[in-house]
């Protein structure tokens, strides 16, 4: 497309927000699940006022489709192909001087404030024939197991029946860290980071478990310094 020119790729939130600060794009396509941080915490970091114009790029997922139809946002819906990313650019390209700064700030903001009200305070288990509510803010740290996940509570473990990613998807990306393909941690009970090279981490929690994250999630564990 002769009239747009890529200026910038990243792999993780964090080299997403430094980009957009730093080289000032007209578009971005920002995913909303990346290593590091979730493609909201990006417009939360760099803050709904000095968002570019943005197409969010997300897999099915009904709670996003209808928070980004309800601001009148854009997105792109996994898997998609070249035609289908040439009419989103071009629609881009066409609402570039229709759309004000002002009012975009305004829908990335109600998306932002949607998202934070929607996030769950309790979870509900099934344990025999009743259901056990837990308070989100006493998980310290949740496993991936198959199809569920094993959440770390205080010294009691709970089984919840949900995929690691989906409940990723749920709980507050700026309480939650994904800092391992199978582990999530509660950012509150971190107590220590040590470096074990090659971009790998041990956490140190309060309670003295030690958790081993995953070198793909250097970015986020760095980060946690800047929070």
């Amino acid at each position: 497309m002769p009239e747009v020119e890529i200026i910038g790729e990243c792999a993780t939130g964090e080299e997403a927000v430094a980009d957009i600060q730093s080289r000032h794009p007209d578009l971005v396509l920002l995913d909303i699940q990346m290593p590091g941080c979730t493609g909201m915490e990006v417009v939360r970091r760099v803050g709904p006022a000095n968002m570019p114009m943005i197409t969010f790029v997300t897999a099915y997922d009904e709670y996003a489709v209808e928070a980004f139809e309800l601001n009148a946002l854009d997105y792109l819906l996994k898997p998609f192909d070249e035609p289908r990313v040439r009419t989103t650019i071009e629609r881009a390209l066409e609402r570039r001087n229709a759309l004000d700064n002002a009012s975009l700030a305004h829908r990335l903001q109600a998306l932002l404030d949607n998202g934070e009200s929607s996030r769950p305070k309790r979870l509900a288990l099934k344990s025999g024939d009743r259901y056990e509510l837990v308070p989100v803010d006493s998980i310290d740290w949740i496993e991936s197991a198959n199809n569920y996940v094993e959440m770390h509570c205080g010294g009691a473990t709970r089984i919840f029946s949900e995929t690691l990613t989906g409940l990723e998807r749920k709980l507050d990306p700026r309480s939650f860290l994904r800092v391992h393909r199978c582990r999530i941690v509660n950012v509150s009970r971190i107590r220590a980071v040590h470096p074990l090279g090659h971009g790998a981490y041990a956490l140190e929690l309060r309670d003295n478990m030690r958790l081993t994250t995953g070198r793909q999630f250097r970015g986020a564990v760095e980060a946690l310094r800047r929070r």
